[in-house]
């Protein structure tokens, strides 16, 4: 193994809080009502706009008649908050760090909007530790396409069977299937160890430590 490629929220960042509150502070500015934790953790995993599409019709715009109005306001919010309460699971730093002892590359890939994904990984793990960041962007369609794995595979000089794929939902699990990586599957994210055996995860971790252990 060569490389690892990391989902970025629910696997390597706790980001939930970030994402509730900007939700909930772009509908209430909206003159909307709010939802719920729960809601926003089963509506995470593929992008802002399924986000927002999710939220608003949780809130009754069934039509997404403010999905426009509702993705700009939201846009400059979570822009503004992307770091509200955000840390790194325990046993994260330990485990990336030994990665690189052994000589590994770490990659991630998110479908947070770029520039967000690059400002948290940045100010959680620093600007040294990735071999490479990649967020939501033009030009690269967004997991569980296949495309931003094979974007970092061409920037690490790797193939599929050099590299290993880990994240925390179903829409990773199917990322890694569409890249034809191993996947493994982390019960500590925003998906429960059921929803993930109904995803068919082929690989489910408890800790950090567990994926050095794999390889």
């Amino acid at each position: 193994m060569k490389a690892c490629i990391f989902d970025l929220d629910g696997t390597l960042t706790d980001t939930l809080e970030s994402l509730v509150y900007s939700v909930r502070a772009t509908l209430k500015e909206m003159g909307l009502p709010e939802i719920t934790k729960e809601q926003c953790r089963t509506f995470v995993g593929n992008g802002a706009k399924y986000l927002m599409e999710r939220s608003l019709e949780a809130v009754g715009d069934a039509k997404l008649k403010r999905l426009d109005e509702g993705m700009k306001v939201y846009s400059r919010v979570f822009d503004e908050n992307c770091m509200y309460e955000v840390v790194p699971y325990d046993g994260i730093v330990d485990m990336l760090d030994a990665l690189k002892v052994k000589g590994i590359k770490v990659a991630v890939l998110s479908n947070k909007p770029h520039a967000q994904a690059v400002k948290v990984v940045r100010e959680v793990f620093g600007k040294d530790l990735f071999d490479y960041v990649s967020g939501q962007q033009e030009g690269i369609k967004r997991k569980p396409a296949p495309d931003g794995v094979c974007h970092i595979m061409d920037v690490l000089k790797l193939d599929a069977a050099e590299c290993l794929y880990v994240g925390d939902s179903e829409v990773d699990i199917e990322t890694g299937k569409n890249a034809g990586l191993k996947t493994i599957s982390v019960t500590w994210g925003f998906r429960s160890e059921r929803e993930l055996k109904e995803a068919k995860a082929e690989y489910l971790i408890d800790r950090p430590a567990e994926l050095l252990a794999y390889i």
